[in-house]
């Protein structure tokens, strides 16, 4: 049984009626979607005509996730975005009046021209938009530096075009991080996962399957997917080139044995903030951590708290610090 379904890769929204029909027919065909399935489509804001709306929620949609990345106008050009941040926020507020039940964004933290006061002003617009009940979703992510990208390549060498003297300091980037964490929640966005919050009842359940290391099956283009066996896993993808495209079956498989599947378990569990329940894992595996994990707590990186292991707020800033010491001491211990 299906119980979630997420349209992703980019902006499958600029896809034609017929075309989303024809998906939707072949997923009824293989797969028995239960009824009130979390549907979710990717969009770029402006993108989605009032056709391809009514017709996606016919089909069944009933999320969408808008790449809105900035609600200054200044960021978001300087991005190579197309929209302003009225035109965002006028989408959002177009998406649950058409009668989308969820409607999430997100912002980055780090972008050119970026300052304190107009990350301070994207994150009051989203807490305006919520308050009226518009969106309900919101994930913070840090800028990312792509070296093949021409803004990375200009960062990385010290360049001065595509804006890249402009672009954030990795310093100030965490402080707007942090600013995040401390505002969203007294606007009613709950954090549940280090980049992600969200209105009560509305957090993404189809997320959730990757942190939780639940099966899921990735159709298409460079999919991803992983189906649990016993105590592993096996992860497999399809070829991320067209030409390489033939549906013959996955490009890449990886077999997760026991060990691999408990630092799944961590490294994944401890992104949401609820934590890792210590009872779920392989008792042999947890004992080598168990030291590290004390030591972290003493240091105020993570808690023991309820039978879990948890990250706290300084955690989950330096998590991937956390994430390798932890799994250092297991594979020593091991």
């Amino acid at each position: 049984m299906v119980d979630t379904v997420y349209f992703g890769g980019g902006t499958p929204s600029l896809l034609e009626p017929e075309q989303m029909r024809r998906i939707f027919a072949a997923i009824g065909e293989q797969f028995e979607v239960e009824r009130g399935a979390e549907i979710t489509l990717e969009a770029a804001p402006g993108q989605i005509e009032d056709a391809v709306l009514d017709e996606a929620m016919r089909l069944g949609v009933n999320r969408v996730s808008l790449g809105v990345q900035s609600f200054v106008d200044r960021e978001c050009t300087a991005v190579g975005r197309l929209h302003t941040g009225e035109e965002c926020a006028r989408e959002i507020r177009r998406l649950r009046e058409r009668g989308v039940r969820d409607v999430g964004a997100d912002l980055i933290a780090g972008l050119p021209y970026q300052t304190r006061e107009s990350w301070q002003r994207s994150l009051e617009v989203a807490g305006e938009l919520a308050a009226k009940g518009a969106l309900t979703h919101l994930s913070v992510y840090l800028l990312e530096i792509d070296e093949d990208s021409r803004l990375g390549r200009e960062v990385l060498g010290g360049g001065a075009r595509i804006h890249a003297p402009a672009v954030a300091s990795d310093d100030l980037a965490v402080e707007l991080y942090e600013m995040a964490c401390e505002f969203l929640p007294g606007v009613g966005f709950a954090q549940y996962e280090i980049s992600n919050f969200a209105m009560e009842g509305f957090q993404s359940q189809h997320n959730r399957k990757y942190w939780e290391r639940k099966p899921y099956l990735g159709v298409g283009l460079d999919a991803h997917s992983m189906l649990r066996t016993g105590e592993g896993a096996v992860r497999f993808a399809n070829a991320d080139e067209l030409s390489a495209y033939d549906g013959s079956g996955a490009a890449d498989v990886t077999h997760v044995g026991e060990r691999e599947a408990f630092e799944e378990s961590l490294f994944l569990g401890l992104r949401m903030c609820e934590g890792v329940a210590v009872s779920e894992l392989k008792p042999e595996f947890v004992a080598e951590c168990e030291d590290a994990v004390m030591e972290l707590a003493r240091e105020g990186l993570m808690a023991v708290e309820g039978g879990k292991w948890k990250l706290t707020q300084r955690g989950r800033l330096v998590s991937n610090e956390v994430f390798g010491r932890l799994l250092e001491e297991a594979v020593v211990s091991g």
